[in-house]
């Protein structure tokens, strides 16, 4: 297959680059499960962008570098909120539903972090509204293609024309990849002049995760082996509030625009906690959150802690957090009268794969989108809901750059087919599925909220043992998706405990206890 754009993965930011490429030539978009099984669906908070007086663009970039530990990068800030408007009109356009209040205005909500009421919302599932009507616009474009349960095995490069590629390699060029196709479970070729990784997290080397099961740092993972750049993979963000139900994956998410609304973190005596570790309270910045109850957590010996939300209206549940309401009543618990017992979660990467302004990775005709790249806008911590706008403004930027550049690209037919000789089927599932509960196990106790040198050594140590174990498993086996996600999932623990070992300071989303942060 030859196309002009094959975009890797079909969440926002996938789906919003294809909507606006589709003008400028043939897209194919691979998706490696259902086309809607996407971090984005589950998005309950929503997106910020500044909309009315007294927010401003201004405030917002404050918050926003706030929030980053000033290593965000001040251009990337910029360019992306004051572009923000914009692109929400863009979904607009798509027929994304956002709440309005009886003025007719838009009913935007406060998280925290942010200065000012800027988040726009549909209801607490804006991430499906979202993911409905991008795709609804999508399957019915002649000019897109979705190719649904196609696993992307390996970005091309001139290493597979028999070239030497290295980090240090200037010149590299994507001109595809090879994909898994679940129809005739064989690796195939699918060229095209530009490549766009849009494939989401990595919160499932974790063992408690926000993320859908299909966020297993695929993108990252082939753009490091293809050699690209790739930074700031140990800031983690752990969401401070999942509901409390060990079995569930994922976990379930308690947005934090019901702390926005007034919910109030507990501890088992019912006493609020916040205070203690910060002013702002249960609407400090997520790490600041995510650290206080890992912290009361370790004190009281318990799995969990209390979101209080039984002081709030319940026209606020009924109208707002329909889903959560209805959710917690699933397991017993009324949010109306009851405490919801809430747990950290792993849930969103700000490190990943390096790109410019225009989204461009290190690598020709290789872009990436989403969570899976580093734009600079987040630096050591996102600020809540920035991230379906980091989507959209680079998503539209890239286009800008690949229409262009387009028209002088041709598509590279000398590419050799993927080579499966040699490969038998994996008759023991088992050794698959073991390396991933144990990939998972060294990341959640190792490097987690909380983390150590010795912590982060002794995870290094392992990961080696497993990286060896998974690669000889994978260049004697038929390809499947397991497999690789297991392959791609041990890269992305490495990155993680890589950039965690080489930063000797805490630092936004990574804490030492052998680096305690310096006291103002």
């Amino acid at each position: 297959m030859e196309v002009d754009f094959l975009v890797i993965g079909s969440g926002i930011a996938g789906l919003s680059f294809a909507l606006k490429a589709r003008a400028f030539g043939k897209v194919c978009i691979l998706s490696k499960d259902a086309a809607q099984e996407t971090s984005t669906r589950y998005a309950q908070g929503g997106i910020a962008a500044v909309m009315y007086d007294p927010d401003s663009y201004e405030k917002h970039i404050q918050d926003t570098m706030i929030a980053g530990c000033d290593l965000s990068d001040p251009e990337i800030v910029r360019i992306t909120i004051t572009e923000s408007t914009e692109r929400v009109k863009d979904l607009i356009a798509w027929g994304v539903d956002f709440d309005k209040t009886g003025s007719g205005k838009y009913d935007l909500a406060k998280e925290g972090g942010h200065s000012e009421f800027r988040v726009l919302h549909h209801k607490d599932a804006t991430g499906l509204e979202i993911q409905q009507k991008l795709y609804d616009q999508a399957k019915n474009d002649p000019n897109i293609e979705i190719l649904e349960n196609y696993f992307a095995v390996e970005l091309i490069t001139q290493h597979h024309l028999g070239m030497m590629v290295t980090k240090h390699s200037t010149d590299i060029c994507c001109y595809g990849a090879y994909v898994h196709n679940p129809h005739t479970n064989k690796v195939e070729t699918i060229l095209a002049k530009t490549t766009i990784v849009a494939t989401g997290g990595i919160g499932n080397v974790y063992g408690n995760t926000t993320n859908p099961v299909v966020a297993t740092g695929d993108g990252i993972a082939m753009v490091h082996r293809a050699k690209g750049r790739v930074r700031g993979m140990e800031f983690v963000q752990f969401h401070p509030t999942t509901l409390y139900n060990p079995n569930e994956r994922p976990a379930f998410l308690i947005t934090e625009a019901l702390r926005g609304a007034g919910a109030v973190l507990k501890d088992w005596h019912g006493n609020s906690f916040m205070e203690k570790y910060d002013a702002r309270g249960s609407l400090a910045p997520r790490d600041i959150v995510a650290r206080a109850v890992d912290h009361e957590m370790k004190i009281s010996g318990e799995h969990y802690v209390f979101l209080d939300a039984r002081h709030l209206d319940k026209s606020v549940f009924f109208n707002h957090f329909p889903n959560i309401y209805s959710k917690c009543l699933s397991m017993g618990i009324d949010a109306t009268k009851d405490m919801i017992p809430v747990v950290p979660a792993a849930h969103y990467s700000c490190g990943g794969i390096w790109v410019d302004k225009w989204g461009k990775t290190s690598i020709d005709n290789l872009y990436a989108l989403g969570e899976c790249s580093s734009t600079g806008l987040h630096g050591a911590n996102r600020l809540a809901s920035n991230s379906l706008l980091e989507s959209l403004v680079f998503s539209h930027r890239a286009c800008q750059h690949a229409a262009e550049r387009i028209k002088n690209i041709e598509i590279h037919r000398g590419i050799k087919e993927w080579n499966a000789e040699g490969t038998v089927s994996n008759e023991e599932m088992i050794l698959v599925t073991q390396s991933i509960r144990e990939l998972q196990s060294i990341m959640s106790y190792y490097v987690g909220i909380v983390r150590s040198d010795e912590r982060l050594q002794r995870a290094f140590d392992r990961m080696y043992i497993l990286y060896r174990e998974t690669e000889n498993l994978y260049q004697h086996s038929v390809v499947t998706k397991r497999i690789c996600e297991l392959r791609n999932m041990i890269c992305t623990a490495y990155l993680i405990i890589r950039e965690a070992k080489k930063r000797k300071e805490s630092l936004g989303l990574h804490y030492s206890i052998d680096y305690p942060p310096k006291q103002n």
